[in-house]
Formats: structure tokens, C-alpha cells, sequence
């Protein structure tokens, strides 16, 4: 049935890489890069996980799930000691004006577990969103190398599930009219959930009333959406957070559950 669904997933359409704003010193990196990257050896109580290694297990669990994965962007930060990368996922529907996007990071120096977050990345601006982050199963102990496939696969599935809720979710930002009044009320109240800072308010309002993309001359939520995506563009730490928090306020307005 694997074999069946890889042959029938599409060929990836080659793009410029993802928008990997870097952040704190980090820094582009090629593959090889991060496959030179050495790993620290383990202790009684930590086993760290190689990058690369992490990275082959979530492409061949996209991959064995009837995905394809397309574009990559890398980034190094700390020597090394952190990753943090993203991938476009394609789809069957390939007539859609965004696509999946998986962010994926992971630490040598303990700062934080191997996670993975499921997003999406707007194709005429590239503008990307999370929504929502995925810690595998426990952080790096005795026996994950092991367990690593396992944990992958479960991590995924949960992934897979958060870009069909994505997929909907935009359907009704779409169908969601919008006037001036209420977008100027949305932005208001975006300040209060921490979406953006005060700073921020012009440059949304002005994406908002002139986009510099066509597609979102409509007056509904989605072009709202992706007016406060454009203007967040920046740190890849705060962006997970602060899309999170917007997906929160919108979905509210146009009838979702949480």
C-alpha cells in the first residue's frame, strides 16, 4: 500500500528556498553542512540525536506516508549546537495557492528536545504560519536512538493531522467577508492575545488596505491573515508563538472550534 502511494504522489515543483528569516546569529547551511556537524558523545542520562539523522527520519516518514518532499532550507546557530530547518511538503492538490510546510530543530547543548511544527507557506509571498508544535515522544535518553522511528511516525501522524485542520481552517478564512471596521477591530485585539507588537499596527493596517499582492485584494480574512503574516516575517522562535496566537483570534471570528 506504501509503495502504492509513493508512485501516485506528485513531482515537486522546484521553488526558491523557504522563508528561513534567520535570527541570533544563525546561519544558512547546505546539507553537508549539517551532515558534518559532530555530535556530542552521550551520558548516562542524555543521548543526543545527530541533525542529519533526525532530518533522514522525518523525510522518510513524510515520504513512506505518500508525501513528497520538496525545497529545504537549513540553518546553524551556537557552532552547531542548534538546528533549526524547514521543508515543503507537496500534496495531490496541486492547484492550491499555499502548501504544507513542516519546521523541524533540535540541540545538542540541551536547550530544548528534537520537535517538529506543522505550518503552511503562501506561494506568491511566501509567507509562512505554524500552528502548533510537536515534541517527540520524550527528549534525548537511553534507547531513543532507538526508538527514534517510532517516535517520528507518531509525530508526523500528528502533524498530517494539524495541515488537514490548516486546509479547513483556510477554506472558511476564504469564505469570511470582511469590512474595514471589524479588520481595524481584529487588529486591536490581536495586540492583546501578543500576535504583534504596538510598532506593528502601521505596517498590518497598510498591508491590510494596499497589499502588494493581488490575491489578497479581496476583503475577507484570509487576506487579513495574511496581511499580519506578512508584517511578522522575522524571528523563526517567536513565529510558531505568535501565528499560533492569530490562527486563535481568527478562528474565533469565523465560527471554529478550538
Amino acid at each position: 500500500m506504501i509503495a502504492h502511494l509513493e508512485l501516485e504522489a506528485p513531482t515537486f515543483t522546484q521553488r526558491p528556498r523557504p522563508n528561513l528569516i534567520l535570527h541570533c546569529g544563525a546561519r544558512a547551511a547546505e546539507r553537508h553542512q549539517v551532515i558534518e556537524v559532530p555530535t556530542p558523545h552521550p551520558t548516562e542520562s542524555w543521548t543526543p540525536i545527530s541533525h542529519i539523522e533526525l532530518v533522514k527520519h522525518v523525510e522518510s516518514t513524510i515520504r513512506s506516508n505518500g508525501l513528497v518532499v520538496g525545497t529545504q532550507a537549513h540553518s546553524l546557530t551556537h557552532d552547531g549546537m542548534r538546528y533549526f530547518g524547514l521543508m515543503e511538503i507537496q500534496r495531490r492538490e496541486n492547484d492550491l495557492d499555499y502548501c504544507w510546510v513542516l519546521g523541524l530543530r533540535n540541540s545538542h547543548d540541551k536547550t530544548f528536545p528534537a520537535g517538529i511544527v506543522a505550518g503552511s507557506s503562501v506561494f506568491c509571498c511566501d509567507n509562512l504560519s505554524f500552528s502548533g508544535e510537536v515534541k517527540l515522544a520524550r527528549k534525548h535518553t537511553r534507547f531513543i536512538l532507538r526508538d527514534l522511528p517510532g517516535l517520528v511516525q507518531s509525530a508526523v501522524g500528528r502533524l498530517m493531522d494539524r495541515w488537514h485542520h490548516q486546509d479547513s481552517r483556510i477554506a472558511n478564512y476564504k469564505l469570511a467577508d470582511l469590512d474595514d471596521r471589524t479588520a481595524h477591530d481584529l487588529v486591536v485585539r490581536a495586540l492583546d492575545v501578543g500576535v504583534c507588537p504596538n510598532r506593528h499596527i502601521p505596517l498590518v493596517l497598510h498591508e491590510w488596505r494596499q497589499p502588494r499582492h493581488a490575491e489578497f485584494e479581496t476583503r475577507n480574512v484570509w487576506s487579513l491573515f495574511n496581511a499580519f503574516t506578512e508584517t511578522l516575517k522575522g524571528n523563526l522562535i517567536e513565529l510558531p508563538r505568535r501565528t499560533e496566537a492569530l490562527h486563535g483570534l481568527l478562528d474565533n471570528h469565523v465560527g471554529l472550534s478550538a
